[in-house]
């Protein structure tokens, strides 16, 4: 008798201890992160703070390149211009005496989404290298009109006045409140990119990974599904973008660049593509490790190349996998004895 074949849409349960071992690194993650400030305050290390509250928030950004690449197989180099547009909102709204957050977050989201949808539906309508260039024309297009914003600093960037405030209170402002407020965002981030990849969504998105043509013949829309992806990576960049602005307290064409892009496909691969935690870490050890070489020399890229050349190469998974085959070593020694 033959087998049912699987489906998207079939409900997949995992083994509950498979389950709560999936969860414990982003767990011990987001701990470490909580604590993190009680001990540079400790140590009266305020740039730490300063440092891995943007670590977190290129974490948000490399969460959406992850979702892309990782679960829909869309690789694209323009993903930093939603970030940029983003930050665009934040500081175009502030010139204009627009300071507070219930307005800037919804206008960056929307506005970044809305370049998305329209974008992406050229975009999701090419597929391979032609979809990598199209993305990184439409990225360089979002560069050169920001460039041309001369109202708004043009090449120079645009300063904001202050953070934004929140229903008037310059919560932001305070250094430590915002690491956690940035906080809390990418745990809700993460939590939302968790869910659609384990929703009948992110099943046909990893579906459609594998074999486009046979999604199609099984009744799925993809490039709907893909250009929601699209939409939700756009917005969810967007929203890296206001917390850039608002840490940075300015804004600059330098974060549409194609460059920027490629760091954020570089953050997934270092940490290991379609784990989503992945990305936390490969974010997190792409910024210590730019911060730690560029003590030595201002050409860090040259010895940082080579490095994630070999992770590449003879690492499958990044840094994720290392600790997955630590963590197996570790495990049959253990048995052994």
């Amino acid at each position: 008798m033959k087998a049912p074949s699987a489906s998207p849409s079939a409900p997949v349960t995992s083994p509950p201890r498979s389950r709560l071992r999936s969860l414990a690194l982003p767990a011990l993650l987001f701990v470490a992160l909580a604590i993190l400030p009680l001990a540079a305050l400790a140590a009266s290390a305020g740039y730490v703070l300063d440092l891995f509250t943007r670590v977190m928030i290129f974490s948000v950004a490399a969460l959406s390149v992850d979702l892309l690449i990782g679960y829909a197989a869309l690789v694209t180099f323009g993903q930093a211009a939603f970030v940029g547009i983003g930050a665009y909102a934040v500081g175009i709204l502030s010139s204009h005496g627009i300071t507070d957050a219930l307005v800037a977050l919804p206008v960056a989201m929307t506005a970044a989404g809305l370049f998305a949808l329209l974008t992406g539906i050229v975009c999701l309508r090419t597929k391979g290298v032609y979809f990598i260039m199209i993305t990184l024309a439409f990225g360089q297009m979002a560069f050169f009109t920001a460039s041309s914003l001369a109202p708004y600093g043009g090449d120079d960037g645009l300063t904001l006045a202050d953070r934004n405030t929140l229903a008037g209170l310059a919560l932001f402002g305070r250094p430590l409140v915002f690491y956690y407020v940035v906080l809390a965002v990418l745990i809700a981030s993460y939590a939302l990119c968790r869910s659609l990849v384990a929703s009948r969504f992110g099943r046909v998105l990893r579906g459609t990974k594998e074999n486009a043509l046979r999604m199609t013949t099984l009744g799925f829309r993809v490039y709907r599904f893909q250009l929601v992806a699209y939409v939700i990576a756009g917005m969810l960049s967007g929203l890296a973008g206001f917390l850039l602005a608002n840490a940075t307290e300015f804004v600059s064409p330098a974060y549409m660049s194609w460059q920027r892009s490629g760091e954020l496909i570089i953050m997934v691969l270092l940490g290991g593509i379609g784990t989503l935690h992945g990305a936390i870490v490969g974010a997190a050890a792409f910024l210590l490790l730019e911060e730690w070489l560029a003590g030595f020399t201002e050409h860090w890229k040259m010895i940082f190349g080579p490095l994630l050349v070999l992770v590449v190469v003879f690492v499958r998974g990044g840094l994720i996998g290392i600790a997955a085959a630590l963590g197996r070593a570790v495990a049959r020694r253990f048995g052994r004895g």
